[in-house]
C-alpha cells in the first residue's frame, strides 16, 4: 500500500487478497478460499449471486478516466472545504470577541467545538455509509454543514456562535471519514498513488489555507464576512456533491440485485453483502467500542495516536502562536500575518514531493517480505526534525530583532516534519492492524480530535503566563521526550505485535534469513 495519510478508510492488497477496510470491516473483495465458501453456500441455497459484469462499466473502477477524475477532484474538494472551514475563522477572532462582548477564551471555543466534532462524527457517519452508501452521507453532511454555518454568520451572542460551530463540526466530519474510501472505490491499487496524493494534500493544506483567506477577509470586511464566505463556499460544494455518483461497491451491487428481483420476479438474486449483513446496531456498536478498546489495550495504537495527536495539536496551536510572533511582536497587519502560513504550506509540499522516495526505500527493505516497521523510516527523520523546528520558533518568534524569514523557516521545517511523521505513522498503524485498520484509525482520530480541541482553551494562557520563549521551549522539550517512540517500535515493534491478539504477525526477513530458507 502506498504511503497515504487517509484517516478512516483504506484499501489494502496482499497477494490474492484485496480488502477495503471500513469501520465494520466489510470485505468487498475476498480471498479465493472465501469466495468458494460463499459460492458453495449460495449454490446450496439456490441463491444467484449478483456480481459486476466485466467490461459493462458497472464496476466504478471501469468507469472512464474523466468520470473518475471528476469524482476524485469533487471528493477532494469536500475535504478541502471542511479543512478550510476548521481554521478560516482564526483570521479574525478578536473582532468576534469585541462585537459580541465575550472573552477570547469563549470565542476560541468555536475552534475547539468544530475540531471535537471531527473526532465524534466519524464514529457514526462511517458505519452509516456502509448501509446507505457514500453519496447520501456526503449530501446530508454538506447540507447540514451549510445550514449550521448560517447561525454563526448571523450570531447576536457568543452562545449562538459556539453552538453553530459545534453542529457544523459534527456535520463536516463525514467527508474526512469517507473520501479515502471513495478514492479506493474507483481506482485500482496500482493507479491510486496520484489521486491519494491530491486527497492527502487537501487534508494538510486546507488548515493552512484557512488563516490566509480568513485574515484578509477579516482585515478588509470584518469577522462576519469570514463566515459568509465560508457559507457561500459550502453551498457551491454542496451543489457539486449532488452530481457525484455513488461509488461504494456493496451498495451498487445491492441496487443491481434489487433491480433484477423487480424485473424478473425472481427473489433468489442476492449479493454477498446481503447474505452476510450484520444488523446496523451491531455495526454501530463495533464502531463505537472497538476503537476505545484498541486505544487502551494496543500499545502501538496508544503511543502512535498520542504522538500524532501532539503533532496535530501543534498545527492548531500555530493558528494562535503565529499571530503573536508576527502581529504582536513584529506589528504585521492581520492579512500579512495570515500569509505567514505559506511557510508551513511550502514545507508540506516539499515533504509530499519527497514521499515517493519512501516507496523506493520500502520496496528495497521489504525485498524478502513485508513487515510494518518498514513504514517508519520517514518518521525516524521527521521526529528528529520536529524539535529543531520548535526550538527555532521558540527562540526567534518572540524576538522582533530577528528577521521574520527565520521564523518562517521554522514553519517550513514544521510542515516537513508533520507530513513525514503523519504519513509514516498512519501507514504503520494500518499495516500493523490490517484486519482492524478502520478501528485503529478511528481510535487515533478520536484521541487526536479530543486533544486538539483543548488547544484553544489554554494556548493564550500558556504564552501569557510563561512567556513566548518558555512556552515554545516547553513544546520543544515535549517533542524531544516523545521522539524515541518510533525508534523504540522500529526496534521492538515486531515483539509487540506478536504478543497482540489483533496485530499483524508479519516478521522481518533479512537477507541472511532468506538464504537459509532457500537452502
Amino acid at each position: 500500500m502506498s504511503s497515504e495519510p487517509v484517516d478512516v478508510e483504506f484499501a489494502k492488497k496482499a497477494g490474492d487478497l484485496e480488502v477495503q477496510t471500513t469501520p465494520a470491516n466489510t470485505i468487498v473483495e475476498t480471498s479465493s478460499n472465501e469466495k468458494e465458501t460463499i459460492e458453495e453456500l449460495a449454490k446450496k441455497e439456490g441463491i444467484k449471486l449478483v456480481e459486476f459484469e466485466a467490461g459493462q462499466g458497472e464496476d466504478p473502477r471501469e468507469w472512464s478516466s474523466g468520470k473518475r477524475w471528476f469524482i476524485t477532484l469533487a471528493a477532494s474538494l469536500l475535504c478541502l472545504t471542511v479543512a478550510i472551514g476548521s481554521s478560516i475563522i482564526t483570521g479574525d477572532m478578536a473582532g468576534a470577541a469585541k462585537e459580541l462582548h465575550a472573552s477570547q477564551e469563549v470565542i476560541n471555543l468555536t475552534v475547539s467545538c468544530f475540531v471535537l466534532g471531527f473526532g465524534i462524527g466519524p464514529l457514526f457517519f462511517a458505519p452509516l455509509s456502509e448501509v446507505i452508501g457514500r453519496k447520501p452521507i456526503y449530501c446530508v453532511s454538506m447540507l447540514f454543514f451549510f445550514i449550521f454555518t448560517l447561525p454563526s454568520a448571523l450570531a447576536k451572542n457568543a452562545a449562538t456562535l459556539v453552538i453553530g460551530r459545534q453542529l457544523a463540526g459534527l456535520a463536516a466530519s463525514a467527508p474526512v471519514a469517507n473520501v479515502g474510501g471513495t478514492i479506493s472505490d474507483i481506482w485500482a491499487v496500482k493507479e491510486r498513488g496520484f489521486p491519494m496524493a491530491i486527497f492527502s494534500g487537501t487534508i494538510f493544506l486546507g488548515p493552512c489555507l484557512g488563516p490566509i483567506i480568513g485574515s484578509w477577509i477579516g482585515e478588509r470586511a470584518g469577522w462576519r464576512w469570514i463566515y459568509w464566505v465560508l457559507f457561500i463556499l459550502i453551498g457551491v460544494v454542496f451543489v457539486v456533491t449532488l452530481f457525484v455518483p455513488e461509488t461504494y461497491a456493496p451498495v451498487l451491487l445491492n441496487k443491481k440485485a434489487a433491480r433484477l428481483r423487480k424485473e424478473t420476479g425472481d427473489d433468489s438474486y442476492s449479493t454477498r453483502t446481503e447474505m452476510d449483513r450484520r444488523p446496523f446496531s451491531t455495526t454501530l456498536r463495533i464502531a463505537l467500542t472497538r476503537p476505545l478498546i484498541m486505544m487502551v489495550m494496543e500499545p502501538i495504537v496508544l503511543f502512535f495516536s498520542f504522538y500524532l495527536s501532539f503533532v496535530y495539536s501543534l498545527l492548531y496551536l500555530l493558528f494562535f502562536a503565529f499571530p503573536l510572533a508576527f502581529a504582536h511582536f513584529r506589528g504585521w497587519s492581520m492579512g500579512l500575518t495570515g500569509t505567514s502560513f505559506v511557510s508551513i504550506m511550502l514545507g508540506i509540499l516539499l515533504a509530499l514531493g519527497a514521499l515517493p522516495y519512501q516507496e523506493v526505500l520500502y520496496r528495497r527493505v521489504t525485498k524478502y517480505g513485508n513487515f510494518p516497521e518498514a513504514r517508519l523510516f520517514p518518521m525516524l527523520f521527521g521526529c528528529a526534525l520536529l524539535p529543531v523546528s520548535l526550538f527555532i520558533f521558540a527562540f526567534t518568534g518572540g524576538n522582533a530583532a530577528i528577521h521574520w524569514v527565520v521564523v518562517c523557516i521554522s514553519g517550513a521545517l514544521f510542515g516537513i516534519s508533520m507530513i513525514l511523521i503523519y504519513v509514516a505513522a498512519n501507514s504503520y498503524i494500518i499495516d500493523s492492524y490490517s484486519t482492524y485498520a478502520a478501528s485503529a484509525m478511528a481510535a487515533k482520530t478520536l484521541m487526536r480530535s479530543l486533544i486538539g480541541a483543548t488547544i484553544p482553551l489554554w494556548v493564550d494562557q500558556m504564552y501569557e503566563n510563561m512567556g513566548f520563549q518558555w512556552g515554545g521551549l516547553l513544546l520543544a522539550i515535549i517533542s524531544c521526550v516523545i521522539a524515541p517512540i518510533p525508534y523504540v517500535f522500529f526496534a521492538y515493534g515486531e515483539r509487540v505485535r506478536l504478543r497482540s491478539r489483533m496485530a499483524n504477525k508479519a516478521k522481518r526477513v533479512r537477507e541472511t534469513d532468506s538464504d537459509k530458507v532457500a537452502h
